[in-house]
C-alpha cells in the first residue's frame, strides 16, 4: 500500500510539472539565454535581435551568456546539466550538436539530450579568399593545393563542426589536401581571415555577404545559387557533391516539461515568422526557417542518420 502510495504521488507531480497550468505560471522570473561561442558571431547577432522581442512576449528579463569552446561542445555540456525548469536555454547549432557526439564519443554531451525549441535561421556554407588572392576562382585553389599538399590554410568556426566537417568533404571531393585552422566561433575566424592569418576560409552567408566587397567566394555549399550572391557560384555547378549550411535554433536541458517547450516555442516561432524579421535576416544575408519542436527533433534525429556514416569515414 505504501509503494502504492508513493507511486501515485509521483505520477501526480510528473502530471503537474507538464501539466498547462505550468505554462501559464511560466515565466516568473529572468532567463538566461546561453550562446556558446564567442560575441559577435551569426548565434550571437541573432540572440541580439530575438531578446527585446522575448523579453515583451515572455514578460521577463532575458539574459544573454557566453560559453564558447570546443566549438560549442562546451556550452552544450553546461547545458545538459542544468535544471530543467525553462530558466537556462541555449542557442543549438546544426550539424554541430550531431557531428560532435559522433566524432568526440566524449563531446560531454549526447545529441538526443538537447531538447529543441525551435530552429529559427540557416546559413550556407561558402569558401572565400581575399579580394587580393591569387586565387581567382575555385579552379585556381585547386590546382595550387594539388601541387602544395597541405600548404593552403583555411580558417573556420570549431572542429567538427560545419566548417570542418565541408573542409574534409571538399578536400575528398577535388582530390586535395589543405590544412584547417578552427576558431572559437565564427566572429574570430572571419577576423583571423581578414588579417590575412588564413588564405582561405569556410565561412556563414552572413558573414560572407557582409564583407563582399573584401572578399572573394568561390563556391556556395547550396542546390541554387544564394540570392543576396547571385554571381557566386555553388559547389555543384562547378562539379563537386558538396552541400553544406548551418541551421540555428534554440533549445533547453533534457526533461524540461513540455508544457515549458511549448510556451518558449510559441515565443521563438512568433519571432521568425515575422515578416519584418524575415526581410531583415534575407537582407542580412540570412536564411529564414521556422519549425517547431517536433519538427526540430524529426529533423535532427534524421540528420544523425545521415552524418554517421560521413563521421566514420572521416575518423579512420
Amino acid at each position: 500500500m505504501k509503494n502504492f502510495v508513493i507511486a501515485v504521488s509521483c505520477m501526480v507531480a510528473v502530471l503537474a510539472f507538464n501539466s498547462p497550468a505550468l505554462a501559464d505560471s511560466y515565466p516568473t522570473k529572468t532567463i538566461t539565454y546561453q550562446i556558446p561561442f564567442n560575441p559577435g558571431g551569426q548565434s550571437d547577432l541573432e540572440a541580439r535581435r530575438q531578446q527585446p522581442l522575448l523579453e515583451k512576449d515572455l514578460g521577463v528579463k532575458v539574459v544573454i551568456q557566453y560559453k564558447p569552446g570546443g566549438g560549442g561542445s562546451v556550452g552544450w555540456a553546461n547545458m545538459v546539466n542544468k535544471k530543467p525548469n525553462g530558466y537556462f536555454i541555449s542557442g543549438i547549432n546544426i550539424p554541430h550538436i550531431v557531428l560532435q557526439p559522433l566524432a568526440r564519443g566524449q563531446a560531454g554531451y549526447q545529441t538526443e539530450q538537447l531538447e529543441p525549441i525551435a530552429l529559427f535561421q540557416a546559413t550556407p556554407i561558402g569558401l572565400a579568399v581575399l579580394k587580393t588572392s591569387k586565387f581567382k576562382n575555385l579552379r585556381d585553389l585547386i590546382g595550387y593545393a594539388k601541387k602544395n599538399p597541405g600548404a593552403i590554410t583555411c580558417g573556420g568556426s570549431g572542429t567538427w563542426s560545419g566548417h570542418h566537417i565541408a573542409h574534409l568533404q571538399f578536400q575528398k571531393l577535388a582530390g586535395i589536401e589543405m590544412t584547417y585552422i578552427p576558431s572559437k566561433g565564427a566572429a574570430p575566424s572571419v577576423a583571423s581571415f581578414l588579417g590575412g592569418h588564413v588564405q582561405a576560409l569556410w565561412a556563414n552567408s552572413n558573414d560572407l555577404f557582409q564583407h563582399k566587397d573584401k572578399i572573394r567566394v568561390l563556391g556556395f555549399g547550396t542546390e541554387a545559387p544564394f540570392p543576396p550572391m547571385p554571381d557566386v557560384l555553388t559547389f555543384k555547378s562547378q562539379g563537386f557533391n558538396l552541400l553544406a549550411s548551418i541551421d540555428r535554433g534554440a533549445g533547453a536541458p533534457p526533461g524540461t516539461p513540455t508544457a515549458i517547450i511549448k510556451r518558449l516555442e510559441t515565443a521563438f516561432l512568433s519571432i521568425a515568422n515575422d515578416p519584418k524579421i524575415k526581410a531583415k535576416m534575407l537582407q542580412d544575408g540570412f536564411v529564414p526557417i521556422a519549425m517547431d519542436a517536433a519538427q526540430s527533433k524529426a529533423y535532427i534525429m534524421e540528420k544523425v542518420k545521415e552524418w554517421a556514416p560521413v563521421v566514420k569515414e572521416f575518423k579512420k
